[in-house]
């Protein structure tokens, strides 16, 4: 028998998955993080992270079924690495915005539609980062660091990880751009998600008791392992990420790029993953209420009566996608006094936000929703999830499985 593994690593915990090759659960584990500061991680508590999922996995099975493993990582969480792949910065997540000055340098040189525009992507990071250091060797992400250390071979991404780093996966080289802001040599080799690096070194697999044939995998980000989880794989098919934010994305077979809606399109396979993100969500819902006052005051929602309220739910001024406009304000009045109104014009606000965002990503040629699925706490709202399916006109696929570790595994079984 054998076995894959896949790997998830969030921005509070990380978790592991071990599937067979039917798709069915094995053994599955998780780890806490320390809790990020000042948007930054420490790349050893990754490790620590990592150490512990395995421990935790090798009192469930024998770990030397596992011929292949997979990581994902957030995306354009960048740290420095010197020759020996040690780090040698801490790794500024996502979130960082402490980039601003690279970030007006890469518009001087990048084209208007490329990923590694603005203060939030990896090329600004990087660049951030070098002015830290000249002992720099490899500019890695989350998941190159982690999957590089494994096979003990450094210098090494995926498509997806290196989209915001300048790497055009239409034409599957870098931007010719880029020489004039960072040194070639600096960059990782990009391979496809799922392609082997190489076997895992020696001295983990002796750690962890693993198969020294064990194959690392080139890996992914989070959100598109989150998105294989579900069972999505064919064009048409759609996924709404109901958390904090509301995060749309759809599969298409052509490549969409709208920096200025933040929309970016990920390869997969012969097939792309295109996506753009509101400020709206999970999170303004928690500002007013507990999630046992969520799930109390649905039940008086009756969503045959019409929704007066046009609100826009945002927790401050300022909104991504489907609207760009960095001032836009929110809209959460006039309130009625009833609370179980107001909860019903917010979830109709955030309805018609996910419903303009596929009107968006329609007009820029991405293909209609054929088949929608959600992921997140957003799922456990019935009254919610009828309001979606009204106001877009599809019923909602079901959802078994909405966990990037899941996603991960299927990537590398597949």
């Amino acid at each position: 028998m054998s076995y894959v593994l896949g790997i998830d690593f969030g921005t509070s915990g990380c978790r592991a998955v071990v599937l067979d090759a039917d798709k069915q659960l094995i053994a599955d584990a998780q780890s806490p993080l320390p809790e990020s500061k000042h948007c930054q991680q420490s790349p050893q508590d990754w490790w620590q992270g990592l150490d512990n999922l395995m421990q935790q996995l090798r009192a469930q099975l024998d770990l030397t079924h596992i011929c292949k493993l997979l990581l994902d990582g957030t995306s354009s969480t960048v740290l420095l690495a010197d020759e020996h792949g040690e780090p040698l910065t801490p790794a500024l997540m996502y979130n960082d915005s402490s980039s601003t000055l690279a970030a007006k340098t890469i518009s001087g040189y990048a084209d208007a539609n490329s990923p590694a525009q603005g203060v939030s992507s990896s090329l600004a990071k990087a660049l951030h980062l070098l002015e830290t250091t000249d002992k720099a060797a490899y500019v890695l992400h989350q998941a190159d660091w982690l999957s590089n250390t494994l096979c003990g071979q450094f210098g090494y991404s995926d498509y997806n990880n290196a989209l915001k780093l300048g790497y055009d996966p239409q034409t599957e080289t870098w931007e010719p751009w880029l020489s004039k802001l960072i040194a070639l040599d600096l960059l990782p080799e990009v391979h496809a998600p799922g392609s082997a690096l190489g076997a895992i070194s020696p001295k983990w697999a002796q750690t962890w008791g693993l198969n020294p044939t064990l194959q690392i995998l080139a890996g992914t980000t989070d959100s598109t392992a989150s998105f294989l989880a579900t069972g999505a794989s064919q064009n048409g098919d759609a996924v709404t990420a109901l958390g904090s934010s509301l995060v749309l994305k759809i599969l298409s077979p052509v490549p969409i790029f709208a920096p200025e809606l933040g929309v970016y399109s990920h390869k997969l396979g012969g097939q792309w993953l295109v996506g753009g993100a509101s400020n709206s969500g999970g999170a303004v819902l928690k500002s007013f209420f507990s999630t046992a006052d969520l799930q109390q005051l649905s039940e008086h929602i009756d969503i045959s009566l019409p929704c007066p309220w046009d609100y826009y739910p945002l927790l401050q001024a300022g909104e991504r996608f489907p609207i760009n406009d960095p001032e836009y304000p929110p809209c959460l009045s006039p309130r009625p006094e009833a609370d179980s109104d107001f909860l019903y014009g917010l979830l109709m606000g955030m309805t018609r936000i996910e419903a303009q965002g596929y009107q968006v990503l329609q007009r820029l040629g991405a293909p209609a929703p054929k088949r929608l699925y959600s992921t997140g706490g957003g799922t456990n709202n019935p009254v919610w999830q009828q309001l979606r399916e009204r106001m877009l006109g599809l019923k909602l696929q079901s959802v078994k499985q909405q966990q990037a570790a899941y996603g991960a595994a299927l990537l590398a079984l597949h």
